[in-house]
């Protein structure tokens, strides 16, 4: 495994074989408001970067990450470590979907997740079981992951995800069917004439009715060299 900086200052970040850095989780973090929160969870957090980011901007905030592949979790736990917040930041190895025997209801004030993608009855599957949870639904549902987000909030806790454009529809529905109403979504885009290919979403538990829309995240200037917005979001 090898050690990377993502930027000058910032966290520390060792990666494992299977469980890579991605700039997915890079922009969830960035969308995430943390409005005061005290208590977060990363659902399905693989190495922990979501986690170290958001109690990076904020001393005030723990974090607990929920992974159920041992080895993502062992390096959780390491990049915590490595960069002096193991304190703030705990490390849980356990299954999402036994949410209710792993914690009290309203245990938190945010959450977020950077989940699979792709449901498990469409497409291939990788063959080994930690590269297929990373892709498919093969260990969580869309439906699972809402109904955990929906039971580990508090009144008024939110509830931010990166997902597929194609399956914004469905993830709408799994969360207002949970009483998790859609209030700001994002749309990101490789280029500004090209259709979006991740939307970030934020969902409050228990909120009113109405869906905020943001300008979209455009990743590449018209020079085909990084916009201005993803240089602001890694520092450079």
């Amino acid at each position: 495994m090898d050690i990377q900086e993502l930027w000058p200052g910032g966290p520390l970040f060792r990666q494992s074989e299977h469980f890579r850095l991605s700039t997915d989780s890079v922009l969830l973090a960035d969308f995430t408001q943390l409005r005061g929160a005290k208590r977060g969870i990363d659902l399905g957090c693989g190495s922990g970067i979501l986690s170290l980011l958001l109690a990076q901007r904020d001393e005030g905030l723990s974090m607990t990450g929920l992974e159920l592949q041992p080895e993502a979790a062992a390096a959780a736990r390491e990049n915590a470590v490595l960069n002096g917040l193991e304190g703030r930041v705990e490390l849980l190895e356990g299954d999402i979907r036994q949410h209710r025997a792993l914690f009290r209801a309203g245990s938190f004030d945010l959450a977020v997740s950077n989940p699979p993608y792709f449901p498990a009855d469409r497409g291939a599957v990788a063959p080994r079981a930690d590269r297929a949870a990373a892709r498919t639904e093969t260990s969580c549902s869309l439906a699972e992951l809402c109904e955990a987000a929906a039971f580990l909030l508090r009144t008024g806790g939110s509830f931010f995800l990166v997902h597929r454009p194609e399956r914004l529809s469905e993830l709408c529905v799994c969360l207002s069917e949970r009483c998790l109403e859609p209030k700001r979504l994002r749309l990101v885009c490789h280029r500004a004439d090209s259709a979006p290919s991740l939307v970030l979403l934020e969902a409050r538990r228990g909120g009113r009715p109405g869906l905020k829309i943001e300008p979209p995240l455009v990743l590449t200037a018209p020079d085909g060299g990084e916009s201005a917005e993803v240089r602001r979001i890694y520092h450079r």
